[in-house]
């Protein structure tokens, strides 16, 4: 090269991806340097995760140890394939002694990243990995805008957890927990139902709806059933 001439710096290459960061829970350097451990977890990754992740499409960035990043150009498929990576584990460690079991954490964002020569950077992946280390052991954590896009796309509710501040993040991120048990947190449902729908009582009739003795039943267009309490709806 020329002395004097101008280095020309390629455009970086930027892509809005799902990210999914998974770690194993408990997984140390001792564990690592263990050849039985080592072994468990490869096996587990070739008969269970690597499937799955190729079945919706996701591509291995990187594995770091007992950690693995993995891309997606559908957030849907990110989180269908942690629900079913999280499924499988669970049922392969079932007939396994505790020692022995390989559980992981997984964390689902949708994000702009940056593209460097088969690697991805960006807030985008700090959000990932920063949810994985907030999911329960076995659980997916999801991003609020992962969550967006979501809806009425999954055979699992996802229940929102929370704020967290991630690190060269100026807002906090929202969370939401994925029920890998098809069931909705029924303190959840409870706090959106109305009072009457979810069976707790009316304060002002806690007992046998005494208004009810006061208030005139309505009859005629609405049929001989009447209308009931107008403060406790039928």
């Amino acid at each position: 090269m020329c002395r004097g001439a101008i280095m020309t710096v390629p455009p970086l290459v930027r892509k809005l991806l799902a990210i999914l960061a998974t770690d194993v829970v408990g997984y140390s350097k001792a564990m690592e340097a263990d050849e039985a451990g080592t072994i468990a977890l490869r096996a587990v990754r070739a008969e269970l995760t690597d499937p799955a992740i190729a079945r919706h499409h996701g591509r291995i960035v990187k594995l770091m140890g007992d950690g693995a990043l993995v891309v997606f150009d559908s957030v849907v498929d990110a989180v269908v394939c942690a629900a079913e990576i999280q499924k499988a584990v669970a049922a392969h460690n079932a007939g396994l002694a505790e020692p022995e079991r390989i559980v992981f954490r997984i964390g689902v964002n949708l994000g702009d990243v940056a593209l460097v020569d088969g690697d991805v950077y960006g807030d985008g992946v700090n959000v990932a990995a920063r949810l994985e280390q907030l999911a329960e052991p076995g659980g997916v954590m999801v991003s609020s805008t992962a969550y967006d896009h979501l809806q009425g796309k999954l055979d699992w509710p996802l229940d929102f957890v929370g704020e967290q501040q991630v690190k060269n993040i100026s807002r906090p991120v929202r969370m939401y927990r994925l029920r890998l048990d098809g069931i909705r947190a029924r303190r959840l449902l409870l706090r959106s139902m109305p009072r009457w729908a979810s069976g707790r009582a009316h304060p002002r009739h806690r007992s046998a709806h005494r208004c009810a003795d006061r208030l005139p039943r309505v009859v005629g267009a609405l049929g001989s059933a009447g209308a009931g309490c107008v403060c406790c709806p039928d």
